[in-house]
């Protein structure tokens, strides 16, 4: 009875803490298991799709498998990753602060998203649903499978968590800096994660309030989006899209900040173009709510807006580009430790760098008009969100997992794992873009047997792929147990969070943070005593050479 007790005191603390790094925590638990059953469905759609006709699952099934694996992804691992769990945890350390700026309503948007995700799974009980993860009208009104609305109130519901985040980290960024850290002194990620929430409040109720109305028209059969009732179903795609594309930058933002961290930190250099990149950060949230037409090239735009749309999307490669030369310079005559999270650093760049240049191709209108709906949109779509925000969340999961957990890794496995992910990775999605070429569908459950050997080698590749996450997951586990004790600084970074023990105390520091330029490597060294780096106050850094 005693240990029962005692148990249940320990999960409540856990479940009502206000401490915004348990909840970081937390979220980053559900969204681990998210990716499990995310990852579970590709799996059973690649094994199904491994040789023409039926291999494991009838084609309803399938319809519901890459729905659900869609949807879980999105909603339920990529948008909430980064500034759920990492966001969470690193922002106010950051910034030397000892919480957010709102602690309850923190711990309210977890709450509301494990609410969301329940309603997301809890489709399977009510038959699924199979309209895909954009729940396009009129299919998603029209469809038998009764998960539409359950799984609707869902990311309903989820959208609710996403702003009241994205709420908190503004008034935390304007509100809890301290003396001496202006807004240019402040890291790069705090940047990213302050343009990410930007898009996420303003944003996110456009898509509320359309599934809202899918909902009341599939309920109450109103005929917004009906046209035999006088709707417009494209009308769905305007607003859809209006949230869907600033929604990948939801994504793709806090990944962008946490490789600026990557670069820098673990190449021992000051990050080149400081400035670029933080404002690049601010354009880009502006020019997402500018693009959303380009999903719809096909959907009968008149030609002029055809032509703007393509325009802008061109130029949204800009400040994109500034980050990855930015990065890249950074890296010119760099102290370069070869780890696990620099080499994801590396792999996020190639991966990016492959997906915006096929972006070029879905936005020039008369190439976009052939691979419209094929396998070469689906490729874009994983190396832009997977390859790359992805990927970034797990680099910066390695960056921060000594300082989260107060353990160390294994770092030969962790470079064995990332060569399987790196390598299935591409085997599996760039075979992907050939398909599309082709002309292959995307969606299709069968196929003519002239694809066969290229879903055959992206199966492979899916398989080789999830072996390196499994392997992940297997050391990353193992080191919370088993793993060395991690010293305050094993990385020798300089922005704050590395100031405080590994894991913080409750109040994150124990001494006030000596506040000064988060990328200045001179003020670091290595310490024997304490086997990590140490941050020297500025005033007696002067002249010391940088870390290596």
């Amino acid at each position: 009875m005693d240990n029962y007790l005692t148990w249940t005191k320990g999960v409540a603390s856990w479940v009502f803490t206000l401490d915004h790094k348990r909840i970081g925590v937390m979220y980053l638990l559900g969204v681990l298991v998210s990716f499990l059953v995310g990852g579970i469905f590709a799996l059973i759609i690649r094994t199904e799709l491994i040789a023409p006709g039926q291999t494991i699952i009838e084609p309803e099934t399938y319809n519901i498998m890459f729905t659900l694996h869609g949807a879980v992804m999105v909603f339920l691992v990529i948008i909430p990753s980064i500034p759920g769990s990492l966001g969470n945890f690193v922002l106010p350390i950051m910034l030397g602060a000892k919480d957010v700026a709102f602690p309850r309503l923190n711990l309210f948007s977890f709450h509301l998203w494990i609410i969301g995700a329940v309603f997301t799974v809890l489709a399977l009980l009510f038959g699924g649903f199979d309209t895909g993860w954009t729940f396009y009208t009129p299919y998603s009104t029209k469809t038998e499978l009764g998960g539409v609305v359950p799984v609707i109130f869902g990311v309903f519901i989820l959208g609710f968590s996403s702003i009241f985040t994205g709420l908190n980290f503004i008034v935390t960024v304007h509100k809890m800096r301290p003396k001496g850290m202006t807004w240019f002194r402040m890291p790069l990620f705090l940047w990213a994660l302050y343009a990410t929430a930007l898009i996420q409040i303003l944003a996110t109720p456009v898509l509320a309030i359309t599934l809202m109305l899918v909902g009341l028209e599939r309920v109450f059969q109103i005929g917004i989006f009906d046209p035999a009732m006088g709707g417009d179903p494209v009308l769905f795609q305007h607003f859809f899209w209006f949230y869907s594309h600033p929604a990948v930058y939801i994504m793709i933002l806090p990944a962008m900040g946490i490789i600026s961290e990557l670069i820098s930190v673990h190449s021992h250099r000051h990050i080149f173009g400081y400035t670029f990149i933080a404002y690049s950060s601010v354009a880009i949230a502006v020019f997402s709510f500018l693009v959303w037409g380009h999903h719809m090239f096909t959907s009968g735009q008149s030609a002029l807006m055809n032509t703007i749309f393509s325009a802008i999307t061109f130029s949204v490669a800009v400040p994109s580009a500034i980050k990855v030369f930015n990065w890249l310079a950074t890296l010119y005559k760099g102290s370069i430790a070869l780890n696990t999270a620099m080499l994801y650093a590396l792999g996020f760049i190639f991966l990016f760098t492959i997906g915006g240049l096929t972006g070029i191709y879905l936005g020039t209108l008369n190439v976009d008009v052939h691979l419209h709906d094929t396998y070469f949109v689906v490729a874009h779509f994983h190396y832009v969100m997977m390859g790359s925000a992805l990927i970034a969340f797990i680099g910066g999961l390695h960056h921060w997992w000594p300082k989260m957990f107060g353990r160390m890794f294994d770092e030969t496995l962790g470079r064995i794992a990332f060569v399987l992910v790196f390598v299935g990775f591409n085997v599996t999605f760039f075979t992907q873009f050939m398909l599309g070429s082709h002309g292959m569908p995307r969606r299709y459950y069968d196929y003519q047997p002239e694809f066969a050997s290229y879903h055959l080698i992206s199966t492979i590749g899916s398989y080789v792929m999830a072996a390196g996450f499994f392997l992940t997951a297997a050391y990353l586990l193992h080191s919370l147990f088993f793993g060395r004790k991690a010293p305050a600084n094993p990385w020798g970074g300089r922005s704050l969070e590395w100031q405080c023990t590994s894991p913080p105390p409750h109040d994150n520091f124990k001494v006030t943070p000596s506040v000064g330029d988060c990328y200045d490597f001179r003020a670091v060294h290595w310490s024997e005593e304490e086997q990590g780096y140490v941050v020297i106050r500025d005033e007696e850094s002067a002249n010391l050479p940088p870390a290596h």
